[in-house]
């Protein structure tokens, strides 16, 4: 069988199957279904305001931040933060085209290439690093919340379980949120986008004004000696850039299926995502520079800089600035596509409310958030760096896939019915598996053997590489078999 056909724009094709066979499937529920033309309105703000808004947060300063207290200079570190995220925007944008022009989210997306079925593979591993974002993000949110309160209650600070109870109150916020739906979203990302940018800039000229100047902040060099001993820390810091995005570079379909057009997703993922995550890495980047002369100390987390501004109404503005975008960044990044992941292992029993429930359960008890940003080594070596080699491979089949194999044509129908086209053997492309396998397991063969390393500090290259060609081998092997 050869997926020729075309689609109407309704995100149905014509001729196949009719609307009421497919909502019949087991396959299918509301939230994983097709968006049709009509329901399509996200413009170029839209995207342009969502990078924003994630891209404005405290995991993006501590990114930045973290290569300073690992020893790069300025000029190093915004370098290699703005090479990271042009790299993972050329992905994120070939795997948002699908979602642009069939309406399909993510999970449904991954069927063409993984099977029916054996898309849950891709798509639990990519929810679960969303849960593990999603724990991270609300703890850091939780702290936020005690040191505003502290500003304004000192007794606080004596309380040892307030941090917890805050924490707590920072998750129920997202469980309302996620209860409310996708319009919330869309809502919370246009109008706070703007603000979250004047925010961070405030930031940014209180530590110039503290600092006496940039020059102050910026005259640190860099710890490296050789260029050997900065190439060994640089390229783990750029695939750990590459892993930060990697998450929403598999998922993007979830939000682009909302897309007016494919020109209003490029153009506004193009401006919204190197040239935010950039400016605010500067801001990261200085302020914790600052902070050296500030305080006498290197201190590469934000909350903590913050609460020492001193001022307790300064303090609890900047906190709430912070909860602000930690929210939106959490609910777009971090719930969105668990919610859909989740509810694509059983279609009929998990909704996106539901699914996105599960993720607030499994990303605080399961992940433990504290620990890992108990310091930069375990967030950036550890976190980062870690999820990337399974990532990567997962997107160098999927892009594969569909632009060299399917050539852009899906039979979206078949995405939702068993013994469709996309059944191979069992519901489950077992050719698809091998190459994920291989690049994975090429890519931490590296964490395992020593002498290979750099396999693993190159994870995500590496995984997508050769999951891409073995993906490649496999199915122009099939081909010529089948003829």
């Amino acid at each position: 069988m050869n997926a020729t056909e075309h689609s109407d724009g309704s995100g149905i094709h014509s001729g196949v199957l009719d609307a009421e066979t497919i909502r019949s499937s087991s396959l299918y529920n509301e939230d994983l279904a097709p968006i049709p033309s009509s329901r399509r309105s996200w413009s170029t703000y839209n995207y342009a305001a969502l990078w924003i808004a994630m891209s404005v947060n405290i995991p993006t300063y501590m990114l930045a931040s973290g290569m300073i207290a690992g020893g790069m200079s300025w000029r190093q570190a915004i370098f290699t933060v703005f090479l990271g995220n042009v790299l993972v925007l050329a992905p994120m944008l070939l795997n948002a085209h699908a979602g642009a022009k069939y309406g399909i989210p993510f999970p449904v997306f991954a069927r063409a290439s993984f099977g029916v079925l054996g898309a849950n593979v891709p798509a639990i591993l990519r929810a679960l690093v969303a849960c593990g974002w999603f724990g991270i993000q609300t703890w850091i949110g939780g702290e936020a919340i005690n040191v505003m309160i502290a500003a304004l209650v000192p007794s606080w600070r004596n309380y040892p379980a307030g941090v917890w109870i805050c924490f707590a109150v920072f998750w129920l916020l997202h469980v309302i949120v996620i209860v409310r739906g996708i319009r919330t979203i869309k809502f919370l990302q246009g109008i706070t986008a703007p603000f979250l940018l004047v925010i961070g800039l405030a930031l940014l000229a209180w530590a110039v004004v503290k600092a006496g100047g940039f020059g102050p902040m910026l005259a640190a060099p860099s710890k490296f000696h050789t260029f050997r001993d900065f190439f060994r820390f640089f390229i783990p810091s750029l695939t750990g850039v590459v892993g930060f995005w990697a998450t929403v570079a598999l998922n993007i379909p979830d939000f682009t299926r909302y897309a007016r057009s494919q020109r209003s997703q490029v153009l506004g993922q193009v401006m919204g995502l190197p040239t935010t995550m950039t400016l605010y890495s500067f801001i990261g980047v200085a302020v914790t520079s600052a902070t050296v002369i500030i305080f006498g100390q290197t201190i590469w987390d934000p909350v903590q800089v913050l609460a020492r501004l001193g001022s307790p109404f300064a303090v609890v503005i900047a906190m709430l600035a912070l909860l602000l975008a930690t929210l939106n960044v959490n609910v777009a990044a971090n719930l969105v596509s668990p919610s859909n992941d989740f509810s694509n292992l059983s279609p009929r029993l998990i909704s996106f409310r539901t699914g996105g429930l599960i993720t607030c359960v499994v990303g605080v008890v399961v992940f433990q958030p504290w620990k890992l940003l108990a310091n930069y080594s375990n967030y950036i070596f550890g976190w980062l760096l870690g999820y990337s080699g399974f990532l990567g491979p997962i997107a160098g089949v999927m892009i594969c896939d569909y632009f060299l194999v399917r050539k852009k044509i899906i039979l979206v129908e078949d995405l939702y019915r068993r013994q469709g086209f996309y059944e191979f053997s069992g519901g489950i492309n077992w050719r698809a598996m091998s190459a994920l396998a291989a690049g994975a397991g090429l890519a931490f063969i590296g964490l395992i053997v020593p002498a290979l390393r750099v396999l693993y500090d190159y994870a995500w290259f590496v995984g997508f590489a050769a999951s891409f060609i073995v993906y490649w081998a496999v199915m122009r092997a099939q081909k010529r078999s089948a003829n």
